[in-house]
């Protein structure tokens, strides 16, 4: 897994390269608290090249999502492909989630 930040100060863009599963949730939480210790109340999460992700990896949006919502901030997922995107239907997290077609849609959303 591989994890890339960007911007600054409220605003970051995290993305993923890899998977989000139980071998990688813990560094991708570590990583997600740290962008949030730093300052961040607007996040995207950019999926573009995240392959898989189980429940381990929902966890961790979950925490993310509700750390957000404890400093009225947003959080946006965007560039979900369609086996990520099922497993968010699915499990109904595309239901109370944001998810945007590109990350320019995503940041014009914040």
């Amino acid at each position: 897994m591989k994890i890339t930040l960007s911007g600054e100060g409220e605003l970051r863009v995290v993305r993923f390269d890899g998977s989000i599963d139980t071998a990688t949730a813990s560094d991708v939480e570590a990583a997600l608290m740290q962008v949030l210790s730093d300052g961040a109340t607007k996040v995207v999460l950019n999926f573009e090249k995240l392959v898989y992700i189980n429940s381990a990896g929902l966890r961790v949006i979950m925490v993310v999502a509700k750390e957000l919502k404890h400093v009225d901030g947003a959080l946006r997922l965007c560039s979900v492909n369609a086996m990520v995107q099922e497993v968010l239907d699915f499990t109904k997290f595309s239901n109370f989630l944001h998810i945007a077609p590109s990350e320019s849609d995503a940041l014009s959303g914040l």
